[in-house]
């Protein structure tokens, strides 16, 4: 069996006194320690990281076995039925899959939805890039960040323009085009880093779960296993941060795009000046036109057609 397939994390709690007996021990094999953390050592099978809080991560083929020879009992960190909305410890710093939503409460523009792979490994260079609640950064932050981001995590995106928004809308309700487009992004990322798996997969949390897991039923290749589900995920881990930040930056480009392609600026949001905006696309090229900008079930179709032909 491929060795990458058998891939464990494992954590225990140790004493101070039993970290730094680690440390001298794997003396030969220390690397660059990470933020919090005491010590990172690697060898040939596992990587062992201490972090100050006394937890001890393993990581590896031989993670479970290299576990056994210090102090301490192992945390649980078994692999989720998904049934809990609660998480388990330390999963902030798990190598995880996480996925948001952008755009999808904007009357013009599209809906983007993006999965992101962050490992343990690559937590603190997250931080370094400044990779936070997307809702704390400014939207040029978004952009800076998005550039060097696309070029660090795995990831895979999937934006749904209005004309297909508007096309499939009156068979997805809200939310199962949301499960729907959640469940294709994760369904490519995992296939794109197979055979490595991740450790959890956490979305931001936009119905309950049961709600999402009878919408996922219809879909032709669910993701079922491992998953988690937060309201406001990313403050709960990087990943879904990263997916975030990626979204934003890919909707706010959209934006650009189609304000250029008609020649006065297409804002986001649902209110008065898109009313305004849509107004004006509309005595462009009547519904049509609009069409291929908004989400036309919005009830800012009727407030526009008021405005343009009043």
């Amino acid at each position: 069996m491929d060795g990458k397939n058998m891939t464990q994390s494992i954590t225990i709690k140790c004493s101070l006194a039993v970290i730094q007996k680690m440390k001298a021990t794997y003396q030969d094999n220390l690397i660059k320690t990470p933020p919090y953390a005491i010590f990172s050592a690697k060898l040939p099978k596992v990587t062992i990281t201490a972090y100050q809080s006394g937890k001890v991560l393993f990581q590896g083929v031989t993670a479970e076995h290299e576990s056994r020879n210090w102090q301490g009992e192992p945390t649980q960190k078994k692999k989720s039925s998904g049934t809990t909305s609660d998480l388990p410890e330390n999963f902030a710093n798990w190598s995880v899959v996480g996925s948001d939503e952008v755009g999808n409460g904007s009357y013009l523009g599209p809906v983007v939805v993006c999965a992101t792979y962050a490992k343990t490994e690559t937590l603190p260079l997250l931080k370094e890039l400044g990779v936070k609640d997307s809702k704390m950064l400014t939207d040029p932050m978004i952009r800076k960040i998005a550039k060097d981001l696309v070029h660090v995590v795995p990831f895979r995106q999937l934006i749904v323009t209005p004309n297909k928004y508007n096309a499939i809308q009156p068979d997805y309700n809200v939310n199962r085009m949301k499960v729907a487009l959640h469940n294709q992004a994760l369904h490519l990322l995992l296939q794109d880093i197979s055979p490595e798996k991740p450790e959890g997969i956490l979305i931001d949390q936009f119905t309950t779960e049961k709600s999402y897991r009878n919408y996922l039923k219809r879909e032709p290749n669910p993701v079922t296993n491992n998953l988690y589900f937060k309201t406001k995920g990313e403050q709960y881990h990087l990943s879904v941060a990263a997916a975030s930040i990626i979204c934003r930056a890919t909707f706010l480009d959209e934006l650009d795009k189609a304000s250029k392609e008609l020649g006065f600026l297409v804002p986001s949001g649902a209110g008065i000046k898109s009313d305004q905006t849509a107004a004006k696309i509309l005595k462009k090229g009547g519904i049509t036109l609009l069409n291929d900008y908004a989400k036309l079930h919005f009830a800012n179709t009727e407030k526009a057609k008021k405005i343009a032909f009043r």
